[in-house]
């Protein structure tokens, strides 16, 4: 058996022990009664039923026009190796920032062209994205150099380095205040604890450090710009940092271990967490930090987003297996979610950027034996 094969039959596997599978299996088609101590046991059962799940799943990766996300766009990215990370877009000129970590470039994607516009290089580690119109900047944070560049919008000159701390990772931009928060520090600095950085995004200086429990795995920021969610992965917690104090004020367990990514939808006051062990998208009460729903989901997660004008979420993940995915959920009120089913992107397709005034969804997919790096361009079905 191949190891995208066995990884597959895990991921289904986990997939029926978190839904709490203990009476039925349900095939293609119909309902087969059996007990879960059956199913374990039995090589040929679990095969079949991973025909009977996977198969919906690679049509909906060629186009499937009935399903909850649509390809629409393939853009490839010539000679860029390795694994791609983080993304931001230019919506007014039709631009995909894209962090090429292991090709140590920062891609630009013409969208409008549908090709690549522009490759510089010359980072370490680049990962973290962010670009402002109103500013006419990008900043990207490099990890191995503990660098914040800031290019010029238009023509991508380099106006300004920050020095931070080892390992920038995220960043997110609070416009109230003008304040970029990049996260860093942690085994990466040589310390056993993490700090998110907060920059004067006008002036290109770091200001404060605000110290959490490890390395920041995501930062996600309210409107108001009145609180910080920060996830930190090696401990299984969010911290909520007060931005006028500087300072966490609450520290929330999350019940599976290594969560990353997050998403947040503010008219129900959810958070929607990405974990790894299990892979699980956990929804969290952002007021009260009280777990109250969680569905299973990818391998190798790099990605949660909300769409906010379709309540869905999208989880995308691959990072590390020779198989990708997005993972979709329906909101159906603040507590309750059903899953839509899974699209197959490609191998090790990790990261992945929801623009809702584009309406598209872009995923991030490394060079492979077959294909070279691209961005998969996605369009949300009613």
């Amino acid at each position: 058996m191949g190891t995208g094969r066995l990884q597959m039959l895990m991921q289904i596997n986990r997939d029926l022990m978190s839904a709490g599978v203990e009476r039925a299996v349900y095939m293609h088609g119909g309902c087969h009664a059996e007990h879960p101590t059956t199913i374990m046991r039995n090589p040929l059962l679990i095969l079949l039923l991973a025909v009977a799940i996977v198969t919906p799943i690679y049509r909906a990766g060629a186009q499937d026009a009935k399903g909850p996300l649509r390809l629409v766009q393939t853009i490839p990215l010539p000679d860029v190796k390795g694994r791609l990370d983080h993304m931001d877009v230019d919506v007014k000129g039709k631009r995909l920032f894209v962090a090429g970590l292991e090709n140590g470039s920062l891609e630009v994607v013409d969208l409008r062209a549908g090709k690549r516009a522009r490759s510089i290089p010359g980072f370490k580690k680049p990962q973290g994205i962010f670009y402002s119109q109103p500013l006419n900047k990008v900043f990207v944070a490099s990890g191995d150099d503990g660098m914040l560049r800031v290019f010029r919008g238009d023509s991508l000159e380099l106006l300004d380095s920050i020095q931070l701390e080892m390992g920038p990772n995220r960043v997110a931009y609070d416009p109230h205040s003008g304040h970029l928060y990049v996260g860093y520090g942690g085994k990466d600095a040589g310390k056993d604890y993490g700090e998110v950085g907060i920059v004067d995004a006008k002036k290109d200086k770091k200001i404060a450090d605000v110290k959490v429990g490890a390395h920041p795995a995501e930062i996600l920021i309210d409107k108001s710009g009145k609180t910080v969610f920060v996830a930190v992965s090696t401990l299984s917690e969010i911290q909520v940092i007060d931005p006028k104090t500087q300072a966490v004020v609450a520290t929330w367990p999350v019940k599976s271990e290594r969560n990353g990514d997050m998403a947040f939808d503010e008219s129900t006051h959810r958070l929607f967490v990405g974990t790894r062990t299990p892979p699980q998208m956990i929804v969290v009460d952002s007021q009260s930090g009280a777990q109250v729903a969680s569905l299973p989901t990818t391998e190798g997660m790099d990605g949660v987003y909300f769409d906010a004008a379709h309540k869905r979420i999208y989880v995308s993940g691959g990072r590390g297996f020779d198989v990708g995915s997005v993972y979709i959920y329906q909101q159906k009120d603040a507590d309750h979610y059903e899953s839509l089913g899974k699209v197959a992107t490609r191998p090790g397709a990790g990261t992945s950027f929801w623009s809702p005034e584009l309406n598209r969804y872009y995923v991030a997919a490394p060079a492979n034996d077959k294909e070279p790096a691209a961005i998969l361009v996605y369009e949300p079905q009613p």
